[in-house]
């Protein structure tokens, strides 16, 4: 196997650690300007940098569990396996994306999941990994970072049970 195929070498060469939600992340980028509070929606409790970026990295039979957060977060497909993105809009519209590099099979290198959504993430082949990038406008902070309640979101969207149980641990 080619080094550039596994998971293991790309965790080590970016630099990975841990995410809270699953995963694996680096951040490449983070604006040196700032957003003040005055000037951002409510929904945000102090200033925020104009961007950031990271990579992030799923593998095998393993998630993202499902979160939000309070930006917009523009997802691109780099290498590996498809990466199946779940988002529930606050109206409880679900929607799929997958990530990849076969736009035959409905897979797509770029999509948003907006702000507000819950939303998580799988790849679809258990034995690979997916290497993806994740930016966000205005920047990622973790004080804009919530973990699902598994009971929470069942009740809000039990039409999506099966998803929300997929896709948080429970407590």
């Amino acid at each position: 196997m080619h080094p550039h195929t596994s998971a293991a070498y790309w965790i080590e060469k970016l630099q990975m650690l841990p995410h809270p939600e699953g995963g694996y992340y680096a951040e490449t980028y983070r604006s040196s300007e700032t957003i003040e509070a005055g000037y951002l929606p409510s929904r945000y409790n102090g200033d925020r940098t104009f961007s950031t970026a990271i990579y992030f990295l799923v593998e095998g039979s393993k998630f993202s569990a499902l979160h939000r957060i309070a930006s917009d977060e523009l997802w691109h497909f780099y290498t590996g396996s498809t990466l199946t993105v779940y988002a529930i809009a606050p109206d409880g519209h679900l929607q799929t994306i997958h990530l990849g590099n076969n736009p035959e099979a409905g897979e797509v290198f770029q999509a948003v999941v907006k702000a507000g959504c819950w939303f998580g993430s799988k790849v679809e082949d258990p034995t690979g990994f997916a290497l993806v990038g994740c930016t966000v406008a205005p920047g990622f902070d973790f004080a804009d970072f919530e973990l699902a309640n598994r009971k929470e979101l069942v009740t809000l969207y039990p039409q999506h049970g099966h998803i929300i149980e997929a896709f948080t641990n429970p407590l």
